[in-house]
């Protein structure tokens, strides 16, 4: 079921009214990623205010899911003894079947089931599990027999829709809409409910069997239909048969894996609303006459009776349409990956509804609009962000420039200007662009828009350092070789900065140089196609583009792509202030901490009998990696809270980057960046910063830098390919590979556009015929006409040639009408990430020992003997719609 857009308080209402001291607390599931985090703490924060306890538990994946489900989520049910309640997915499980990831599936017996659990789903990742969208998990053994549409409609639930007379708490999967499903989704939402009262049909290889000129079996009562397959039978065995007949009960109703209860005796099924039933005054479709038809039959109704379509022939008909309808699903599941609103951005919607919107929570959700930028989030997949013109900056395409636009007018409503703050920013020439540093007075916690560079922590860093780890500036202009750099220092001297300057911390430098900085930048950049470097200056004091900043007084100032950052690095290094000390790069960190508090000779060489077999070694790497796992989530939820916590952690964010600029530099200098049929691959298998990359985002954030860097490289010498990019990074301790796929992101738009172009100049082109042809046509027909008045005959061609122009404009609006359908549903996936369906078909292929388990699709992990054989095959499949 999902929660239109309209209704997105609807359920929270709900909870806030019917909770009570008794009622068992709300359990939070998130992924591990910065959109994700900040949406729990705005979440957090609806539920404390309104003293709703609530426990929050981190997922890393799709196994640990599993295992929260069985041991957190089952016990909850009613009918295990527990008292329902709510679950709230953030980020978490929108791409798989929930129901059975948490083990909530209605058991052979049909009991258990959801038995009052509500499960919440936010999740900005595409495409859905049509099962948690469009089905009625906790109302499936209420919706079954006659009038299931009627009861359906009274609970307040229309083909998956709940609207504002449903009443929660029957138990159930809701997913949030955020108003893709409204719009985008009409064709899916009716096959998938179509399907779900549809009776099943037999095995395909039984209905092939009836149409071959062979079979001779017949059209009576007894043929088997909707999925029903016996051996024929003797004349005394069906007499006997139907003398058992009556006493026969139907045996119970098993669901289907489209959640469609129905019987298993075809004989003894109620008719399903007309799909079978071809006469209006009629109950069944046996061709045959029988003792309920109440009397005998006229010699014409007789002969329309045996005319009747058979038992054969609906199931071919009910065949087809079934077809029909897993085509369309099976078409949105292969569109590929992609992503739509932000969950924080969600969540801030969610507490605006309920007035509960303030500065804290409009950060968390700007925060979180902004941080999908840094992992490739596009409307594509995990890509490459496009800058389809300069100043383009976040997250891309129409309806993300709505989102900003709107969290920019949340800025100017809850944080307005008085005259004297207007006074002090034109004096001091934050009004012409200057960067934001400073707070206005040691209490100022105020959120503004400031013109931010496309520059890496430029607050903290030297303004040298911050271009050089700019993945936009330092794959254009190719920082990691001797001529890049000199470049990036040409560009310095000609805005006028000199090189003992920018190698300053930034709050160092001269004032007259950082007021002077945007200007100097919009002046310079386009020279070296830095166009998007900084946003562009706006018409009418116009701030589209520009990014936002917090300050917490005198202690620290930060922008949201700055905090995005911190974040992501405390996520995927972890509590230390390097890649050395991190627990990234030493996973038993925590176990030996932990130890040698109780043994000094933790570090010493264990006897013999003291080492563990390989299983009980598996299962403790496992638990020192959710331990691991855990605090990590930890220390950046807290960090989201404490200014100082979060400052704290800058260094690690400096130093994943700089390990980010050596091991590119790397892979670039050594020429490691292999073609590929499909795409391009890069392999990271020795070198101080390996263990870095073990950890999917550290090893995204790497392949984005590439392929930047790749683009750029392609860019320039005119070459015309995508930016398809494999990158495997080596986990010694496993002994896998983690691979990432990167889509074609701005590649793709660009081609796209670039084919859009071209196909309105042949339309336009072929207007321009038609006009000519049509004018060549008149012409023709006057001089006809004017020969005709000459010889004294008169014209009666006029209605032929207005019939021919007729039926020609009708072929053309027809044959444009269906090119215009077909680059619609070619334009919906085109261009998207799926990588994700790749791999799930080279799996199935070749047997590769690879383990999917991360909620990011284009992510997985081989075993380290499989590697090449997975590439070589991968590289045969379709990686980009």
């Amino acid at each position: 079921m999902y929660v239109p857009r309209g209704l997105l308080g609807h359920l929270y209402t709900h909870l806030q009214g019917t909770h009570h001291a008794l009622s068992p607390p709300v359990l939070i599931l998130v992924s591990l990623e910065p959109d994700a985090l900040c949406a729990c703490r705005i979440f957090a924060a609806l539920l404390k205010r309104d003293y709703i306890p609530h426990k929050i538990q981190p997922v890393s994946g799709y196994g640990e899911l599993q295992r929260i489900g069985q041991e957190l989520v089952r016990p909850m049910r009613t009918s295990a003894g527990g008292s329902g309640g709510v679950v709230v997915c953030l980020g978490v499980g929108g791409l798989v079947d929930l129901e059975a990831m948490l083990g909530l599936e209605i058991e052979d017996e049909g009991t258990n089931g959801m038995s009052g659990i509500d499960v919440w789903v936010f999740d900005a990742r595409r495409p859905w599990n049509l099962s948690n969208v469009f089905g009625s998990q906790g109302l499936a053994t209420e919706l079954q027999g006659d009038g299931a549409e009627r009861r359906s409609r009274a609970m307040g639930l229309e083909k998956g829709r709940i609207n504002q007379n449903y009443r929660p708490g029957r138990g159930g999967i809701f997913v949030f809409d955020d108003g893709d499903i409204e719009e985008e989704m009409a064709a899916e939402r009716e096959a998938y409910c179509e399907l779900e009262v549809m009776p099943e049909v037999g095995d395909d290889a039984d209905f092939d069997d009836e149409d071959q000129p062979g079979s001779d079996r017949g059209d009576d009562d007894g043929a088997p239909i909707l999925g029903q397959t016996r051996k024929r039978k003797s004349p005394s065995d069906e007499d006997t048969e139907s003398e058992d007949e009556a006493g026969r009960r139907p045996r119970q109703r098993r669901r289907s894996n489209l959640s469609s209860p129905i019987p298993a005796t075809p004989e003894t099924r109620p008719a399903r609303r007309g799909l079978l039933v071809t006469d209006g005054n009629s109950s069944n479709f046996s061709r045959s006459g029988s003792p309920h038809s109440g009397g005998s039959l006229s010699p014409l109704r007789q002969h329309h009776a045996f005319v009747q379509p058979t038992a054969r022939s609906l199931r071919r008909q009910l065949v087809t349409l079934r077809r029909k309808h897993e085509a369309v699903l099976q078409s949105y599941y292969n569109l590929g990956t992609s992503y739509s609103e932000p969950i924080s951005s969600m969540l801030y919607s969610l507490a605006s509804e309920l007035g509960r919107e303030d500065n804290d929570v409009l950060w968390l959700a700007i925060i979180g609009v902004s941080s999908l930028e840094l992992y490739g989030r596009t409307m594509t997949g995990v890509s490459l962000v496009p800058l389809p013109e300069p100043g383009a900056s976040g997250w891309n395409g129409d309806r993300g420039e709505r989102v900003r636009a709107l969290l920019r007018d949340e800025v100017h409503r809850l944080n307005p200007l008085d005259a004297s703050d207007l006074l002090r920013e034109r004096v001091a020439g934050d009004s012409q662009g200057a960067i934001t540093t400073k707070a206005r007075s040691p209490t100022d916690t105020a959120i503004r828009l400031s013109p931010e560079p496309r520059f890496l922590l430029i607050r903290h860093w030297s303004l040298y350092e911050s271009m050089l780890h700019s993945p936009y500036l330092s794959a254009r202009l190719r920082v990691w070789s001797e001529s890049g750099k000199r470049r990036l220092h040409k560009l310095l001297a000609k805005m006028g900065v000199s090189l003992a300057q920018c190698k300053l911390s930034y709050t160092h430098m001269d004032v007259e140089l950082k007021r002077g900085l945007r200007e100097r930048l919009l002046k310079f950049a386009p020279v070296y196609g830095l166009d998007a470097l900084v946003p562009p200056a706006g018409r009418g004091g116009s701030k589209d583009g520009w990014g936002f900043v917090r300050c917490w007084g005198w202690k620290a100032c930060l922008s949201a792509i700055d905090v995005g950052v911190i974040l992501g690095a405390i996520l995927e290094v972890g509590s230390g202030h390097g890649p050395d000390s991190s627990t990234a790069a030493k996973p038993d960190t925590l176990a030996c901490r932990s130890s040698s508090r109780n043994n000094n000779s933790f570090f010493d060489e264990p006897p013999a009998d003291a080492l563990l077999d390989p299983e009980e070694e598996a299962d403790r790497a496992a638990a020192l990696h959710a331990e691991n796992v855990t605090a990590r989530f930890w220390t950046a939820y807290d960090s989201l809270g404490s200014i100082d916590a979060l400052t704290s952690h800058i260094h690690t964010a400096q130093n994943l980057h700089r390990a980010i600029l050596r091991t590119g530099a790397a892979l670039l200098d050594k020429r490691q960046i292999r073609h590929l049929r499909s795409f391009r691959m890069a392999v990271v298998r020795d070198g101080p910063d390996v263990a870095l990359f073990a950890h999917p985002g550290a090893l995204v954030k790497l392949a984005l830098w590439l392929a930047e860097a790749v683009a750029e490289q392609d860019g320039r010498r005119g070459s015309s390919g995508g930016a398809e990019l494999v990158v495997a990074g080596l986990d010694e301790s496993k002994g896998v590979y983690v691979v990432v796929g990167l889509g074609g992101g701005g590649a793709a738009a660009e081609a796209r556009r670039a084919r859009e172009k071209k196909r309105a100049e042949k339309r336009k082109a072929r207007e321009n015929r038609k006009e000519e042809k049509k004018a060549e046509k008149e012409r023709r027909r006057r001089e006809r006409r004017d020969r005709l008045d000459a010889a004294g005959l008169g014209s009666d061609d006029e209605d032929e040639t207005e019939d021919e122009d007729s039926e020609d404009s009708e072929s053309d609006d027809s044959d444009s009408d269906d090119d215009l359908d077909a680059s619609r549903r070619k334009r919906r996936g085109e261009g998207r990430n799926r990588f994700g369906n790749a791999f799930q078909e080279v799996v199935e292929e070749t047997g590769s020992r690879v383990r999917i388990d991360s909620f990011e699709h284009c992510v997985v992990e081989v075993k380290r003997e499989d590697l090449s054989g997975f590439l070589e095959n991968l590289s045969l499949k379709t990686v980009v719609g």
